[in-house]
């Protein structure tokens, strides 16, 4: 599903216009994209949350040198959905 898809879907289950719709979903992410580059998790009861994770530094191979390289610690954002989002998922995909 593309960002087109869920501004659609939205836009005709409630009736608003698509541009509003869009305006909206891109002012979410842009909301969560921000928080998240401040270091701040984002948390939707009933959803999930949306959480900045520290990677450690860690040793690599170079294949075509054949040397290790250091690929340094990073933050990487993760989404970890709710248990209501989880069961919700596991119920309607048992039925396919």
């Amino acid at each position: 599903m593309t960002k087109a898809d869920v501004v659609n879907s939205i836009s005709k289950s409630t009736g608003l216009d698509k541009s509003s719709v869009l305006a909206t979903v891109e002012a979410f992410m842009d909301t969560v994209m921000t928080a998240m580059n401040g270091g701040e998790n984002v948390y939707l009861r009933g959803f999930g949350s949306f959480v900045v994770k520290k990677r450690a530094a860690k040793a690599a191979r170079d294949i075509q040198n054949d040397t290790t390289i250091i690929i340094p610690e990073r933050y990487v954002p993760t989404f970890k959905p709710s248990q209501y989002f989880a069961e919700k998922l596991r119920i309607s995909l048992q039925g396919k």
